[in-house]
C-alpha cells in the first residue's frame, strides 16, 4: 500500500493505493460523510477488486484529511473527488479504464461525477436513496444521470432507503443495515463478479 496527498480546490485529498501486479482497471472508492476508508465494505470491495485484477485507490476527502467529521457542500466534494481522479488518471493510472464508487455519501459523489469524470461504471455501497424519514428528500435523480454501468449494494434494512433497478442499474439487497456489515462475503463476490462482467468489453 502506498499513502500520499493530492492537491484539490479545497485542500489536500489523501489517496492510500491498494494495487495489483498487472491491473486492467482502477476502481476509485470514497467513504461515508462521517466514516473513513477503512470501513469493513469499502475493505471487502477492494480485496473484490483485487480478486477481478483491479487496482482500488482510497480517497480520503479533504475535510476528512484537515480533521473535520462534518462533510463539506456537495460541490466542494465534487470537486475534490474530480482533481483526485484526474491526477491518478494522468499518473499511475494513465490508459486505465476508472470505475467511480463509494459507500453512502460516496456514492453520491461517485454518481454525480461520473459524466465529467470519464467513469466506465459506478460501485454504489448504501446509496442514502433519502435521509431517514424523510422519503421527500429523494436523491434518486443522481442515480438516474448516470450512464454507465452502475451496482447497488443495499442492506435490506437501510433506514436510507432503497433504490430500484433500472437500464445500466443493477440493485443487490443483502441482510442488514447501512453498514453493510450483514454479509461482507456476498458484497465481495457481487462486486467481483460485476467488475469482471463490466470490464470484459472494455
Amino acid at each position: 500500500m502506498t499513502t500520499y496527498e493530492i492537491g484539490t480546490p479545497h485542500g489536500p485529498a489523501r489517496v492510500s493505493l491498494h494495487c495489483v501486479p498487472e491491473g486492467r482497471a482502477a476502481l476509485l472508492l470514497g467513504h461515508g460523510a462521517g466514516g473513513g476508508v477503512t470501513a469493513p465494505d469499502l475493505v471487502a470491495a477492494t480485496q473484490a477488486a483485487h480478486r477481478a485484477n483491479v487496482h482500488v485507490a482510497l480517497v480520503e476527502q479533504p475535510y476528512r484529511v484537515a480533521g473535520r467529521r462534518a462533510p463539506a457542500p456537495a460541490r466542494q466534494l465534487d470537486a475534490a473527488w474530480l482533481a483526485v481522479a484526474d491526477e491518478l488518471g494522468d499518473g499511475v493510472f494513465a490508459d486505465l479504464p476508472l470505475v467511480f464508487g463509494g459507500r453512502s455519501s460516496g456514492a453520491r459523489v461517485a454518481c454525480r461525477t461520473a459524466d465529467a469524470g470519464g467513469a466506465a461504471a459506478v460501485l454504489c455501497l448504501a446509496f442514502p436513496v433519502h435521509p431517514p424519514a424523510k422519503p421527500q428528500q429523494d436523491r434518486t435523480p443522481e442515480l438516474a444521470a448516470v450512464d454507465v454501468p452502475v451496482l447497488v449494494i443495499q442492506g435490506e434494512r437501510d433506514p436510507f432507503g432503497c433504490p430500484e433497478s433500472a437500464a445500466h442499474r443493477v440493485v443487490l439487497v443483502q441482510p442488514g443495515d447501512h453498514s453493510l456489515r450483514g454479509d461482507l462475503a456476498g458484497l465481495g463476490r457481487a462486486v467481483t463478479e460485476w467488475l469482471e462482467r463490466v470490464l470484459r468489453p472494455l
